[in-house]
């Protein structure tokens, strides 16, 4: 993420998160960006992100609807692979490997919860 004066400027690495949908894209950021250092879902930064986001691109209703959905799935996406990456750990890596739990945490709270 880079910031300019305060504002979000641009944004990289979308390329190892997902090729599909942009909507996907969009619910891999929100869960990347609204949970707190205490992974706890910020309304707040999630309503101005989705308005921020519709503004340059507004999703059609299938999107929203599936929304909940996408959520989860980038949940689960991210909770796999960093626990492949926790229990295969390499010593070449270039990377520490991130706790899985966090991305277990965020998909019971979307289970929980709908935006």
């Amino acid at each position: 993420m880079f910031l300019q004066n305060g504002m979000l400027s641009g944004v990289i690495d979308y390329y190892f998160a997902c090729t599909d949908a942009y909507a996907y894209d969009l619910a891999i950021t929100l869960n990347a960006w609204c949970f707190d250092a205490d992974n706890r879902w910020s309304a707040a930064h999630s309503t101005e992100m989705l308005a921020g986001y519709q503004s340059v691109r507004p999703l059609n209703a299938a999107e929203q609807a599936a929304m909940p959905v996408l959520l989860q799935g980038a949940a689960m996406r991210f909770l796999l692979t960093r626990l492949y990456d926790w229990l295969n750990p390499r010593e070449d890596a270039l990377v520490t490997p991130k706790d899985p739990l966090q991305q277990r945490d965020q998909l019971r709270w979307h289970q929980d919860h709908t935006l």
